[in-house]
């Protein structure tokens, strides 16, 4: 059985949604990621997450759309950076559409952290102001920073960086075809110097010559395998408590 509403029939999203009225929403970019990994990466790690918790509490993934907001990775060629209105409006529509249908309870799972304000402010504007309704949001990369005691060699940007070793452990485990390992590398994050208060701006070019910032050379399938099952298990867990 399928949790993926574009692969159901009519009558079959119907009577899901009848009797499990939540779905769960996932967005993500299509950017380089390294040179290691596919472009998609963020969008198809936030639906492996979803595929795993929609199986545990029989919910529906609502329909997304393969890009995000990336416009700090614009200054490599290979990123599609939409606009963020285009994803606003996207959201709006879908979360209004799921709503008119009977949804009441809205999981999202941000892949990409581009995308997280825009999702917040559709939670806040269509979702907040209806008391019966009920929405979190999973910042995707961020959460596992959260729940990663413990499993990796490194910790901050050398781990949880751009198509760091957690990136790269989460697709080992995930999509291993799907990882290139004679790309591997180790780039040292450029941090904010005596500034570090400031919210500073930067070509990304500039902080990284191939995508990757962190450590990616110390990635196993084993650390994405544990991170993966403990991060399922706590979404989980908010959802039987919380929603």
């Amino acid at each position: 059985m399928t949790n993926y509403i574009k692969k159901m029939s009519g009558k079959q999203y119907c009577e899901r949604i009848k009797k499990n009225p939540t779905a769960i929403i996932t967005t993500g970019a299509c950017e380089i990621y390294g040179p290691q990994l596919p472009m998609g990466s963020d969008l198809m790690a936030a639906q492996a997450i979803a595929e795993r918790v929609a199986e545990r509490i029989d919910a529906v993934i609502a329909p997304a759309i393969e890009c995000g907001e990336s416009s700090a990775l614009e200054s490599f060629p290979c990123t599609f950076a939409l606009p963020r209105k285009i994803l606003e409006e996207y959201l709006e529509w879908l979360v209004k559409k799921l709503m008119g249908d009977g949804i009441k309870r809205f999981i999202f799972i941000t892949g990409h952290a581009g995308n997280v304000d825009t999702v917040s402010y559709i939670i806040k504007k269509l979702i907040c102001p209806c008391g019966e309704l009920k929405a979190v949001q999973i910042d995707w990369w961020r959460f596992t920073q959260a729940n990663c005691e413990g499993i990796f060699d490194f910790t901050g940007p050398m781990c949880h960086g751009h198509a760091s070793e957690c990136g790269t452990s989460v697709f080992l485990h995930l999509y291993p075809e799907l990882v290139d390992k004679n790309e591997l590398s180790r780039i040292e994050p450029v941090l904010g110097g005596e500034f570090k208060e400031f919210i500073q701006y930067a070509k990304f070019t500039d902080r990284t010559p191939n995508g990757t910032i962190g450590d990616a050379t110390t990635a196993t399938a084993e650390k994405g395998r544990e991170l993966v099952r403990r991060c399922v298990d706590r979404i989980v867990e908010y959802y039987e408590k919380n929603m």
